[in-house]
């Protein structure tokens, strides 16, 4: 009994000192003498960032606080990277019963334990764009999250995110996949019929209850949850994210909108984008794109270094995403190849994984750049985040601490005691002389199930 007791004590002492690294938290913290790089108004030396209750209060030099004072000499500060296209934290991705499943939610199925999560903070990242996975040509309703670690769900949600659902082109609608149940739509012009189909049942839908609403009749339409969200598209109040590869389904998917008279708010993936730059340009649309990550499919197979960069010469609002829990991590250099492949300059380079990606899911007024009265979203690395000798030393949202590598140094070793003493416990101990099996942890950076590939770890 004393020996259970003494277990119990040390896992309560290990899970408060965990939480203690998830969310440290003062009224007012500068950080000195750091390069900002601000996102929006270029690099700054030996510069100073007061916040000021989860705010970027003052930025300057020889700025004093009452409060913490965090020495970043020799530091590089960067805004929180967004990710514009995600599944991390979700229960699951693919609603598949039904071709249309506008009415799923992400927001019912986060896990806000997901070890991802605190990962993501390791590189870098603090918010997402959570999307529901391709298997459907029109999807399940997003999330837009910050990544609260250690937080309740609801605490996660930034509230004034525009809400956004997924659409998907291509194979996975198609559901073409080895081992995937047939079903219609089976080739691309059927994918097109079925999300202009449903555009003319929303607009009829629409129609009946201005009618009601006008006193036209007098019997109120049955509601109906699914075309709810297409007539918000219908109205300018949901953005459109679709999934897709090539430039002819993209192109199309356009032309639907156009002729809907709605837009479009982000191409996903947009692997063959670089085709038709004007064409995205004029109609409006954003694209989030791999860097340099293709040819896992057949449809996946046409794309370019210069993607990017063609976009970027074009006008359009480009992002770069990761689509897995892996290369979350690493999208501050994926930032730093679209400077290699085009030239394109450091800090709209570095916009493609804070800015951009706020602009695409509409939180650029309180997160995405390094500017007086935004959220401090900020992270502190040990040199240019764009080398690939960079790490990440702090990661803040709205001002509280997250992921600190001081701490989390500490928290390691509290782990390994705790391993310890729990491995010599009775139970333990395994039978004989041979000691207990190490659990083996199977985990998936891509959620997508939609995808034939994702075991090997390709896009979702």
């Amino acid at each position: 009994m004393k020996k259970i007791t003494a277990l119990f004590l040390l896992s309560v002492l290990i899970l408060s000192s965990f939480g203690i690294i998830s969310a440290q938290t003062s009224n007012e913290i500068l950080i000195k003498n750091a390069t900002v790089l601000t996102a929006s108004k270029g690099t700054l030396q030996g510069t100073d960032i007061l916040i000021q209750k989860g705010k970027i209060a003052k930025i300057g030099k020889g700025l004093t606080t009452s409060g913490k004072t965090i020495d970043a000499t020799g530091k590089f500060v960067s805004p929180g990277i967004i990710d514009a296209h995600s599944h991390t934290m979700q229960d699951a991705t693919n609603e598949v019963g039904f071709k249309i499943t506008s009415m799923t939610r992400i927001r019912d199925v986060l896990n806000p334990t997901d070890i991802s999560v605190y990962r993501a903070l390791a590189g870098g990242v603090t918010a997402a764009n959570l999307l529901h996975g391709s298997a459907n040509p029109i999807g399940g309703l997003n999330s837009v999250v910050k990544f609260k670690w250690g937080k309740s769900v609801e605490e996660f949600l930034v509230p004034d995110a525009p809400p956004g659902i997924k659409f998907a082109l291509g194979e996975n609608p198609k559901r073409q996949n080895p081992g995937q149940p047939q079903r219609y739509p089976r080739t691309r012009m059927g994918t097109m019929e079925l999300i202009r189909d449903t555009f003319v049942k929303a607009r009829d839908y629409k129609q009946s209850w201005d009618d009601y609403k006008a006193g036209k009749t007098k019997i109120p339409p049955r509601r109906d949850i699914e075309l709810e969200p297409i007539v918000e598209i219908l109205e300018g109040k949901r953005d459109v994210h679709c999934h897709g590869y090539r430039s002819d389904e993209h192109l199309n998917l356009l032309r639907i909108a156009e002729e809907f008279g709605f837009k479009i708010k982000v191409l996903q993936h947009a692997l063959e984008a670089y085709k038709i730059a004007p064409e995205i340009a004029k109609h409006g649309a954003a694209a989030s794109i791999f860097v340099d990550s293709w040819s896992y499919k057949l449809e996946a197979y046409d794309t370019i270094q210069y993607n990017a960069y063609i976009l970027w010469k074009n006008g359009v609002n480009v992002s770069i995403n990761s689509d897995s829990d892996e290369r979350m991590r690493r999208l501050n250099l994926d930032a730093a190849k679209v400077t290699r492949y085009g030239g394109v300059p450091e800090q709209d380079a570095l916009q493609m994984i804070t800015l951009n990606p706020a602009k695409q899911m509409g939180i650029d007024k309180r997160t995405g750049s390094i500017d007086v009265g935004k959220d401090a979203d900020i992270v502190i690395w040990s040199t240019h985040p764009f080398s690939v000798y960079s790490k990440v030393e702090m990661t803040m949202i709205e001002g509280e601490v997250y992921f600190d590598v001081t701490k989390d140094k500490e928290m390691r070793i509290a782990i390994e005691k705790e391993r310890q003493a729990l491995e010599k416990a009775e139970p333990n101990r395994g039978s004989g002389t041979a000691p207990p099996p190490i659990p083996r942890e199977r985990r998936k950076a891509e959620h997508d199930d939609a995808d034939g590939h994702v075991v090997k770890g390709g896009n979702k």
